[in-house]
């Protein structure tokens, strides 16, 4: 990696963790930088969830330092997440560019329909003064413990847009508010991310000093992302969550190039 290569990395790093924190589709990004830095797909894709993984780290505490964490309920959907994302991340390391610009699409479109349709309902679920406990019905969590175990699949297998597919389920199902869903996708990615990043790393498919350079900039843009995503509520981070689907739809659509 040459020198003026680690502040663009940085840089990078630092508006992506903002964006995954908030919404997701960050690795849209991030992805095209390593590639073009001379990363194959692979390496790239491994690479970037090491930054991944710190990002989401750094964002879990950001929240939990807002008392807006209820790491039980996480916990509950991190299970079933990890299972799936282990066998994702063994999927993911021959996979085609072909087949991962299909299915994200796919699932974009999806999740655009969700958020025009608006399920999640802000004045339910919000979290009791001075408490940062959020109450889940217990049909809500098994029936999202059953669906995160294939977003855990999907996470493992391609990453980017991930945490598009955590929000469209914790809004529609749980009926969570998008502050409180922020909470507890950050906490659910960053445990099955360690694990998929394991399996990248056996397979020789991390660049590590890039990884390095990008997980800085994402931890710093992860903590800002947290105190953000709290600070302006959930009205802007809709907002802020359209904006960023749209431009991943029109992106892989061809329209951009």
């Amino acid at each position: 990696m040459e020198t003026w290569q680690v502040p663009l990395i940085f840089t990078v790093g630092v508006v992506t963790g903002i964006i995954n924190t908030l919404a997701g589709g960050g690795s849209l990004l991030t992805l095209p930088v390593l590639i073009f830095m001379g990363l194959p797909t692979a390496t790239a894709n491994g690479t970037n969830r090491l930054a991944i993984m710190v990002q989401n780290v750094f964002a879990v505490a950001g929240f939990a330092r807002k008392d807006i964490s209820d790491f039980r309920v996480s916990l509950f959907l991190s299970f079933p997440a990890l299972l799936g994302a282990i066998i994702g991340a063994f999927i993911a390391i021959d996979i085609s560019d072909i087949l991962f610009k299909r299915i994200l699409a796919g699932v974009m479109l999806f999740v655009l329909g969700l958020l025009i349709w608006n399920p999640s309902k802000s004045s339910r679920n919000k979290p009791e003064q001075g408490c940062g406990v959020f109450r889940f019905e217990q049909r809500h969590l098994l029936s999202s413990m059953t669906i995160f175990f294939f977003i855990g699949i999907y996470g493992g297998f391609i990453q980017a847009g991930v945490g598009f597919i955590i929000i469209a389920t914790l809004t529609s199902i749980g009926k969570m508010g998008l502050v409180e869903t922020n909470s507890h996708k950050v906490f659910v990615i960053s445990v099955f991310t360690l694990f998929a990043l394991i399996i990248f790393a056996l397979n020789d498919k991390i660049c590590w000093p890039v990884g390095v350079a990008l997980a800085v900039g994402n931890g710093l843009g992860g903590w800002i992302g947290s105190h953000l995503a709290v600070a302006i509520g959930e009205q802007w981070i809709r907002l802020v969550l359209l904006v960023c689907v749209v431009a991943v739809v029109i992106k892989l659509s061809g329209l951009i190039s």
